[in-house]
């Protein structure tokens, strides 16, 4: 199993076709979706390539392909333009070559207590995975009771300075920085 993780793009078109491209060339079998797609948030300033109707088209794309939480920023207008499911609290992944489940959330419900996150653990075994965005910064660390921690940081308005996304392959997390 193949996934592409991506958070917080906020609007942010030219990061969100960035990352399109990264989607085309890992070719991964999911696109995990982690929040905060579309608003900037009253806590962000405005990214500066904010076109959310381009990011619309752009995630809509490929929604097949789509599994996504709901983020702090996302309201029921939002599921009115997505073409997948996008307003709940976290959704859990079974990766049937590991046996561990990924807990998948946006981190303002439940979260590692890392970086602003919430800190409200969800009920897992150790080797599962708590995989969260919501902090804009890329975090992959071994948690409480054997949890592995992965925030693929943020693709639109990163808070470390580099536009980022993740991917989960043969039970292993990675960063990947996109170039400006």
């Amino acid at each position: 199993m193949k996934l592409l993780i991506a958070s917080d793009i906020h609007g942010a078109a030219t990061w969100c076709a960035r990352l399109m491209e990264a989607i085309e060339r890992h070719q991964p079998d999911r696109v995990v979706l982690l929040g905060d797609l579309l608003y900037h948030g009253p806590r962000n300033d405005l990214p500066a390539d904010y076109a959310p109707k381009q990011v619309i088209s752009m995630l809509n794309g490929i929604a097949s392909n789509v599994l996504a939480v709901r983020g702090n920023c996302e309201a029921e207008v939002d599921q009115m333009v997505l073409d997948f499911p996008c307003m709940a609290d976290y959704a859990l992944l079974a990766d049937p070559a590991s046996g561990h489940d990924l807990f998948l959330t946006h981190g303002h419900v439940y979260g590692a207590g890392k970086h602003n996150s919430i800190d409200r653990m969800p009920k897992l075994r150790p080797g599962d995975a708590l995989v969260y965005g919501h902090t804009h910064i890329k975090v992959s660390e071994e948690g409480p009771s054997g949890i592995w921690l992965f925030n693929p940081g943020s693709v639109g308005i990163p808070k470390d300075e580099t536009h980022s996304y993740g991917i989960y392959e043969d039970g292993r997390f990675e960063h990947v920085v996109m170039e400006g």
